[in-house]
């Protein structure tokens, strides 16, 4: 296949909110403890990359206060502005082509992000950059290599539908330049980057509520790109999307894996 310019997941659609509040649910709880060990508080400056939705700014502004500060940076900001608001500046960034935005930061926090970036080794040496001696960096990924089933326990009919358009996804995303296997490979980018301490754990929710609204979204959001690349049918889709409304389904999301160190 070759590679396709552009982002799959458009921000501007509607369903990026819908998988916005599932990734919240689903993650949100994993990047406020690692977060919170780092010792977080008043008068701290972030940088949240790809900030995407709001919850984490948000939770970030309340943590480090008024004396604090937020940067919250996106190639595209429509879903984070409602958080434009003292300690939080909200501004339209590529992490992959553009000199960080200030540097000194306590906290520097990229999710589901940089495996979607075309220069992920540049977008990294740049988060490194933007760090004080000491602070923080962690970046979370998916590796959706490592576990590429929506269903890991096949046992059936509309399972099979299922990992069948998961697979589908995946190879529109390869097509889009994205690593499928890059949320392993975190631990030795950030030794190789310089980073002291390194540090990595992974989170892997197997089924929930949000596992099924996310994937309604995400099948919905790409349904045309699926039926254009002969991916899939609409029929296939429209009968998934039908299977995953019952509520009986286990759908699972990859592996989450959070990395972390500190700048010496």
């Amino acid at each position: 296949m070759t590679r396709t310019d552009g982002y799959l997941l458009d921000n501007q659609q509607t369903e990026a909110g819908q998988r916005f509040d599932a990734f919240a649910t689903l993650f949100d709880p994993t990047t406020f403890r690692h977060i919170e060990r780092f010792g977080i508080g008043s008068g701290w400056r972030c940088w949240e990359v790809g900030a995407g939705g709001t919850s984490v700014v948000s939770w970030l502004a309340k943590k480090v206060g008024p004396t604090g500060r937020v940067v919250a940076t996106d190639i595209d900001t429509s879903w984070a502005t409602s958080a434009a608001r003292s300690p939080v500046e909200v501004r339209v960034h590529d992490v992959g082509a553009e000199e960080p935005p200030g540097e000194g930061f306590d906290l520097v926090h990229a999710r589901l992000v940089l495996v979607h970036v075309p220069d992920r080794e540049r977008a990294l040496r740049s988060m490194v950059k933007a760090l004080r001696p000491g602070g923080r960096l962690l970046v979370e990924d998916g590796d959706p290599a490592l576990q590429p089933l929506v269903c890991p326990d096949e046992y059936g009919p509309e399972q099979q539908l299922a990992n069948r358009l998961r697979q589908g996804f995946r190879s529109l995303l390869a097509e889009r330049g994205a690593d499928l296997a890059y949320g392993r490979k975190l631990p030795r980018l950030l030794r190789e980057a310089g980073l002291n301490g390194v540090e990595a754990d992974a989170y892997f929710p197997v089924t929930s509520p949000a596992c099924a609204d996310l994937e309604s979204a995400t099948i919905r959001q790409i349904r045309d790109q699926l039926v254009t690349a002969g991916l899939a049918t609409h029929q296939d889709i429209d009968r998934h999307l039908a299977n995953v409304a019952t509520g009986s389904m286990d759908l699972a999301t990859a592996p989450m894996i959070s990395a972390w160190g500190r700048k010496g």
